[in-house]
């Protein structure tokens, strides 16, 4: 990804999450340097993707183009081709046509030298409450790392009634995550 690629590097977060729409008070936690609000379930999974330049770019272009999700299966559609600030997402969770949606939007975006990524909060009609973002990082070493960081919280019936499950599903989504992009990245090489 070059330069001219990346969108504005500066991470944005919102300030007024009720005119918003947001259904959590703490817009942007999940921000590079952020603080994880206290009274939710934290998640953090960190993963190598390999090393160098081309990977961190590749490995960023997939996540910032929704790629990822959409290799996950995730049947997405998004109000922009590209992960930035106010970009509205909408995800059907499940098998065919039939699940529960998960409607987002993006809170912050980061295209710098060293992390790409972008953390998006719960709307109205989310099962959850609160925030989840994709980052990944090139290490002064070369290492190319992919976090996910979530912060959230039932926000309908059904997943209060799942109870613990929910959290061992967001644990094997983020590691799904990592696994997908390191196979769009071995794809790309051939």
């Amino acid at each position: 990804m070059t330069e001219r690629d990346r969108p504005d590097a500066a991470s944005t977060s919102r300030t007024d999450p009720a005119a918003q729409g947001f259904t959590y008070r703490e817009v942007g936690g999940t921000a590079p340097g952020g603080r994880l609000p206290p009274g939710y379930r934290h998640l953090r999974y960190r993963t190598r993707l390999g090393t160098g330049r081309e990977v961190f770019d590749a490995a960023g272009r997939q996540v910032l183009t929704w790629r990822m999700h959409r290799a996950l299966g995730v049947r997405l559609t998004a109000s922009a081709q590209q992960a930035a600030p106010g970009v509205r997402v909408r995800m059907l969770l499940g098998r065919g046509s039939v699940g529960p949606v998960a409607p987002c939007e993006v809170v912050w975006a980061v295209a710098d030298q060293n992390r790409i990524g972008f953390g998006y909060g719960t709307l109205p009609g989310h099962p959850e409450r609160g925030e989840e973002a994709f980052l990944v990082e090139l290490a002064p070493d070369g290492a190319v790392w992919f976090t996910v960081t979530a912060f959230s919280r039932p926000a309908l019936w059904y997943t209060r009634a799942l109870g613990p499950l929910v959290p061992l599903f967001q644990h094997l989504y983020a590691r799904r995550c990592g696994q997908v992009l390191r196979k769009l990245r071995a794809g790309s090489a051939t």
